[in-house]
């Protein structure tokens, strides 16, 4: 079957006299407010009768603290929504399981005596060569593409009686006048499970092993 490969920083609050206060300003910590308001008062008390706290620094202190307050909620809800949306791309990436998708690897995928495999270019290619390698590294055939254009692109290759249990991988080579690169290789994988670490949803692939689910090229 073949696929298609081209498819917070917490702030911390001051004091009116604009020192930092050690103990008025853990964004996350429930007292904090009631922490504040009672430096604020005892400041106001004990404040230079020459030299008061005007309505504009008070109602400044008040937004401070406010501010750190609602970024923290901020902070807190947009955490839930970000794992609410990976629960539900878990739920939805369940489909998967079965299928085959594309991924960056190596491994030649075989299929009815055909080996298939893919690559991606970052740009035009005068020539792109593909070399087929057995488990040991040894090159086992050889063949060209030709010129190649900017993106994905795939091969087929007869690969006789081998098969996927062959272990055989690939290496593809482009040159642009006398300048050569590694495109990135593009393989065919069996996704075996799913599962989330963190906020990061995973694919568990048949021959990759875990790989970010933002890996995958294409869907089979």
């Amino acid at each position: 079957m073949n696929v298609d490969f081209s498819t917070l920083n917490t702030p911390t609050t001051k004091t009116a006299s604009g020192a930092n206060s050690s103990g008025a300003a853990v964004a996350d910590d429930p007292g904090s407010q009631d922490r504040f308001l009672k430096l604020l008062i005892t400041q106001i008390q004990n404040q230079d009768p020459l030299s008061p706290l005007d309505n504009a620094q008070v109602t400044s202190q008040i937004a401070q603290i406010n501010t750190v307050s609602g970024i923290e909620k901020l902070n807190t809800t947009v955490q839930g929504l970000a794992g609410q949306f990976t629960q539900l791309q878990a739920l939805q990436s369940a489909s998967l399981v079965g299928r085959d998708v594309v991924v960056p690897g190596n491994v030649l995928d075989i299929a009815d005596g055909v080996g298939q495999g893919g690559f991606e270019l970052s740009g035009p290619a005068d020539a792109v060569k593909v070399d087929v390698l057995s488990p040991a590294g040894h090159v086992v055939d050889s063949f060209a593409l030709g010129a190649q254009g900017t993106g994905s692109h795939s091969f087929n290759w007869s690969a006789g009686t081998a098969t996927n249990d062959s272990g055989l991988r690939f290496r593809v080579t482009a040159t642009s006048g006398s300048v050569s690169s590694t495109p990135t290789l593009l393989m065919r994988d069996r996704v075996n499970a799913i599962n989330t670490t963190g906020n990061t949803l995973n694919l568990e692939l048949q021959n990759s092993g875990r790989v970010p689910y933002s890996s995958v090229r294409a869907l089979n």
